[in-house]
């Protein structure tokens, strides 16, 4: 080859990696590429907890690669000079938790009832904000939201994913799905002039084709999946919190349109004849499951439907029940007499065999507290590492999206959290949350 020619090709290749350099600085300067591209984000634990495993490991580190965790090696990895390391010192490392049952855009308080009329959608979604943070600094990077007003948490969801606002990744079912009067008639405690005769497109069915329709609606409206009402309610301004209130030609038909629309479909539910019709309909988890009978049991573990107690709930509202004015005189029994049994209910079930999933129901008890359901857990007889499991894998499962999250493994993303000390040592160490990484990227951190 001419040494001209040669020449003019290697001046070629020399300005065209010139200019791809000048290209990159210049794209990473603005901001449109993350240098994490480049490099991994090392982060060290004293000991981790990966989410399935049921032992905890000590000293290593979980190597990270823009939002996706790449490997967890042995010992703590220096890197190279490109690559971040954090060193978390003595933490405990784990999947970000995850809560199966919260309600991300209320919190309960005595002006609950007269705050429907008081405020617009616009002033309970801005109060929402710091719920969601809240939950999120907590170390719930994910949670399963089942039932908000004006479908709010589908609006808080989409701020969340388009990084408008910080808070976990929700998964929501929208409007609750009740039948007239029942547990989630958002028409229940009003005057006679407001009631009127809500339907489908309000989350109320009285029959197969309304069950249809409004399993449909919440497609329309972007729901991720379906939460029904199978019994009575605690905080409802209605007389009866165990009566089963969907018959099962309602349920059967719920089950099908849900089925046709990959619809996961959570069941409220407190007395013993809505959790069978539910269970047996196929519905994939009971939440509360207060008045669970060993018949429910047996029915749950034969359709291997998972259980989401929610024992700070029930304690939350009994406390509450006490105080005059807090609750309407037609709630307050209620809460007194459910409100204390969620946590035996919770340790027979357990003891049985049932599959558990963590959620809490928060938003009855205060956004950020959702850890201390740990301590009810282990109290109730749960090992703390399974309980802290509950909150990981199963909760991936229950929402179908364990490809994703919920253990931390090569692949999935990087949703990763810690907290001071050892909870298995010590559970209160649940609500020493020091770290939160979600989708690879830090919110919290010493």
């Amino acid at each position: 080859m001419p040494n001209s020619i040669a020449n003019n090709r290697s001046n070629r290749q020399t300005f065209g990696l010139k200019r791809l350099a000048i290209i990159i600085s210049t794209t990473i300067t603005a901001g449109l590429i993350s240098t994490s591209a480049f490099a991994d984000t090392l982060i060290h634990c004293a000991r981790l907890i990966d989410g399935q495993s049921d032992t905890i490991s000590m000293d290593q580190t979980v190597r990270v690669n823009n939002n996706k965790i790449m490997a967890v090696e042995a010992g703590m990895i220096k890197g190279t000079a490109a690559d971040t390391v954090i060193n978390l010192g003595d933490v405990t490392c784990m999947p970000g938790l995850i809560d199966g049952h919260v309600h991300i855009t209320s919190e309960l308080s005595p002006t609950r009832y007269v705050d429907r009329f008081r405020l617009d959608p616009q002033d309970q979604i801005l109060a929402a904000l710091p719920y969601a943070e809240r939950t999120l600094m907590a170390g719930f990077t994910t949670v399963r939201d089942l039932g908000s007003s004006n479908n709010l948490s589908i609006s808080l969801r989409n701020a969340i994913n388009k990084g408008y606002v910080t808070g976990p990744r929700i998964y929501t079912a929208g409007k609750s799905l009740a039948t007239t009067g029942g547990h989630a008639d958002p028409t229940n405690g009003t005057n006679s002039s407001l009631r009127g005769d809500p339907g489908p497109k309000d989350g109320v069915v009285n029959s197969v084709a309304d069950a249809r329709k409004a399993v449909r609606q919440r497609y329309k409206e972007g729901a991720d999946l379906i939460k029904i009402t199978a019994t009575g309610g605690v905080l409802s301004q209605a007389s009866n919190g165990q009566n089963a209130q969907f018959s099962t030609e309602e349920l059967d038909a719920i089950m099908l349109i849900a089925k046709d629309y990959n619809f996961k479909v959570a069941a409220h539910a407190h007395g013993t004849e809505g959790m069978l019709r539910a269970v047996r309909a196929g519905i994939d988890s009971i939440e509360h499951g207060t008045y669970m009978n060993k018949e429910v049991m047996r029915e749950m573990k034969k359709h291997n439907t998972a259980y989401v107690p929610t024992i700070i709930a029930g304690k939350f509202v009994a406390e509450k029940a006490e105080i005059d004015g807090y609750f309407s005189e037609l709630v307050r029994p209620k809460a007194r007499a459910i409100g204390p049994l969620i946590q035996n209910t919770f340790a027979e079930a357990y003891k049985y065999g049932v599959r558990i999933v963590f959620g809490t129901d928060t938003g009855v008890s205060a956004h950020g507290d959702n850890w201390k359901e740990f301590t009810y857990m282990v109290e109730a007889g749960m090992p703390a590492l399974e309980a802290i499991q509950s909150a990981n894998l199963p909760g991936a499962v229950l929402l179908g999206v364990e490809e994703k999250i919920g253990t931390i493994e090569p692949n999935k993303l990087a949703d990763i959290v810690a907290v001071a000390g050892n909870p298995l040592e010590d559970i209160n160490a649940m609500g020493k949350m020091v770290f939160v990484m979600k989708d690879g990227m830090v919110y919290k951190k010493p």
